[in-house]
């Protein structure tokens, strides 16, 4: 393995343990606020759609609408143009749970970056932020 491919698996793993690691402090299952997440960022969607977005069965992504439905974060509409279809959107009420989830995570890593990194090295982190945009930026296209 060369250096690029070793830099690579290191930040795969490493942003990964740290993603997991601060959703530790969610409140609601991680599907449930993966799909408010989409809805949030872009906009009404079908099912079929959320479920591809997340990589998970029709199904699955059905069974976590109905529940996040029941409890108030979303509510469904027929689709514009194909009737046997729903749009499901998120409620206020769902978006105030998907920011008190973030809060959630950002107090958490926030705490651990002021307690853990120096004034230097908290200066470092900040410099990557766009570094790791630009990644994810050219990733997505």
């Amino acid at each position: 393995m060369n250096e690029e491919d070793t830099l690579a698996e290191d930040l795969r793993q490493v942003i990964g343990e740290l993603v997991r690691t601060v959703r530790t402090v969610d409140t609601m299952p991680s599907g449930e606020a993966a799909i408010l997440g989409h809805l949030d960022r872009t906009g009404p969607q079908t099912t079929a759609e959320l479920a591809h977005r997340r990589g998970v069965t029709h199904q699955s992504s059905a069974k976590t609408v109905k529940d996040l439905r029941a409890s108030g974060l979303v509510r469904t509409e027929p689709h514009p143009t194909d009737r046997r279809k729903l749009l499901v959107h998120i409620t206020e009420t769902g978006r105030a749970r998907l920011r008190s989830e973030r809060g959630q995570r950002s107090d958490r890593l926030g705490t651990a970056i002021k307690e853990t990194l120096s004034a230097a090295e908290q200066q470092q982190l900040r410099d990557c932020v766009s570094l790791l945009a630009r990644l994810t930026a050219h990733l997505r296209t």
